[in-house]
Formats: structure tokens, sequence, C-alpha cells
């Protein structure tokens, strides 16, 4: 039997929690998350210098699921130019911009932290067309969903460690779980709250960036209402909706916006579903996209001898889903080409 590691005390290690408890019931809203006592489904000794949260966040950031977020789409698929956004850089941009507001409004920035590092580290390759098109072969071969931010919950609680999971506290796998507007129940939290909000937030701007950078819009074409509310800048937009969310939420003792504010902010959701990620450009590359991650999925339904053996047991249809949403949008292309296209030989 593995013996338990203790961690080495000291004068501020063991004074730690004790002194993060007064100064959070000194400083933190009286609706802020506390950080202590610590729950997780397997108990563990705390560390002397970070907050349970602090923890949850180094773990999510130290993880192998973490590290390929730098090669998973956001919008633009396998992008040539370096300055498109990819998964992780829109983990980042949420997590910060989740931060600010945290602060705002005195709740726990650790737990936003830790919510926005690991809200999208599930998912699959290919952005949000790739979470489609599995969605579709698990919906057809088994009669199941996919839906990143449920995977996400799986990579933190059982696909990391070869397969013990990070072990992270209720309230940030709270947090993972149910950052998407879809998730049932809602998040527990406001700190989890803030992440639902902060995630659109980040993406319908930085995308409206990516897709002028790309030539895919005009900054001409934004439609005039929303942008008159909100600002002509992507930096304008974000600095509207942040004080927006921090001044309704003070007011309303919970995370929301203001009835103007977010009507402008989803009629540029919806000007970008049209025109970016259900537009034409996108829908040139959707029947690619779906065409290779079906080739890939049918492949390994058939063939499940080789899938890694880093995949834990289970039934098929977990296995193969638990290989390719890992997989990276260049390692899906790579094995895709593999069995698509021959290889040349010498007889």
């Amino acid at each position: 039997m593995n013996k338990v590691y203790e961690h080495p005390g000291g004068a501020v290690a063991d004074a730690f929690a004790e002194r993060t408890r007064q100064q959070e019931e000194a400083q933190l809203s009286p609706l802020a998350t506390r950080s202590y006592p610590a729950a997780r489904a397997a108990d563990e000794p705390e560390c002397g210098l970070r907050t349970p949260f602090q923890r949850d966040r180094d773990r999510i950031v130290h993880c192998k699921a973490f590290r390929r977020l730098k090669h998973k789409t956001q919008v633009f698929v396998l992008p040539l130019g370096d300055h498109y956004r990819t998964r992780l850089t829109h983990t980042l941009e949420v997590t910060q911009i989740s931060r600010t507001v945290g602060r705002a409004l005195r709740l726990n920035e650790d737990l936003v932290e830790a919510i926005g590092l690991g809200h999208d580290i599930g998912h699959p390759p290919f952005g949000h067309i790739g979470e489609q098109a599995l969605d579709e072969c698990l919906a057809e071969r088994f009669g199941e969903r996919f839906w990143h931010n449920e995977h996400s919950l799986r990579v933190v609680e059982v696909l990391e460690r070869d397969g013990r999971g990070l072990n992270l506290t209720a309230a940030v796998r709270d947090g993972i779980r149910a950052h998407s507007w879809r998730a049932e129940p809602p998040p527990a939290t406001l700190e989890g709250e803030i992440i639902r909000f902060v995630d659109r937030i980040a993406y319908i701007n930085h995308d409206i960036d990516d897709s002028v950078r790309g030539g895919v819009l005009d900054a001409a074409e934004l439609p005039h209402g929303p942008i008159a509310v909100l600002g002509d800048t992507g930096s304008q937009r974000i600095d509207t909706l942040v004080h927006d969310l921090v001044e309704e939420s003070a007011r309303e003792g919970a995370i929301v916006q203001s009835e103007t504010v977010g009507e402008a902010m989803s009629d540029l959701r919806d000007f970008m579903f049209e025109r970016v990620y259900l537009g034409p450009e996108v829908r040139q590359e959707r029947e690619k996209i779906r065409a290779a991650v079906r080739s890939l999925f049918d492949h390994f339904c058939e063939h499940p001898e080789r899938i890694p053996g880093s995949i834990p047991d289970g039934p098929l249809s977990r296995r193969v889903t638990d290989h390719i949403a890992g997989m990276t949008d260049r390692f899906a292309v790579a094995v895709f080409e593999a069995l698509a296209v021959p290889t040349a030989f010498t007889p």
C-alpha cells in the first residue's frame, strides 16, 4: 500500500489555512465560496502554501489535456497565421476576464481561475464542428450524446493521471460541468456563473477579431445596433460587457447582465452564427471535418484493438469517444490521412 505523502510543515505552512480563512472572512463577499473545507472525492492532506482551489488550478495547468489545447481549434481549423486563437488562448482569455469580474465582486478568484482554466479541457479537435460531428456519430451508432462540458468533467475525474483523475474539489468540477448554457442544473456557485457569461463574452469578441483578420468578415458588416451599444472595437465591447456584468451582478446579488447589454450581446452572437460559425466559408470545411471525424469514429469502432492502452476500459462507445476527443487537430488529420491516403511502397 502506497504511503500518503505528507507535506513538510513550518511556521508559514502551519498557519496558512487559518490565515486564509481569516482573510476571506474579512475581504470576500458573503456570497463568495470559501476555500475551506475542501470537498474532494478522495480525501487528501492539505497543502501548506496553497488553497484547495489553487491546487486544482495547478493540477489542471500541469496535466496533459491542458497542454493539448494549444493545438485545438477555436474557430479556424489549422490556421496558417500565428495570431489566430486556439482553444488554449481562448481558455487563458476567459480566465483572465473572469478573474477581473471575480475580484470586482469580491468573489473567490482562485475558484474562478481554476474553473476557467479547466472549462474546455475536454473539447474535441476541430472546434464546435468537431463536437457536432462526434455527437452525430455517437447518436447514430450508440444512441448517445457528446457535450464537451461533460467530457471536460470526465477528463479531470477519470482520464488524467492514467485513469486516476485529478481529484479536484467539488466546486471546480461543478463549474467545469455547468459552464455550458445547456447544462442542467446551472452552476452551484457564483464563481461558476461568471465563467458561463465570460465564456460567451470572450469567444464572441475574439472570434470577430479572428474573422476580420482572416477576411471572413469586414468590420463594417457588423450589425449597427449591437455595435452602438457595446462599442466599435473588441476591447471596447469587452469593457462594456464586463462593466455591465459587474454592476448589474453587484446590484442583484447574482451574476446577471442588464437587459439592454444582454440583448446586444445576444444579437451579436446570432450574427456570428449566421455569418461565421454557420457561414459559407465554414460550411465549405464542415463536410470535410465531418467526413474525417466519421472515418476515425467508424475505424476505431470496427478496430477497437487499435485504441491505445492509455484509454481506460469501458463500453466501446466511451473508449472511442475518449480517444478521438483527446486528439489535437493535427494528430486527428495525421491519423485520418494514414487511413485514407495510400502509402507509397516498393514491391
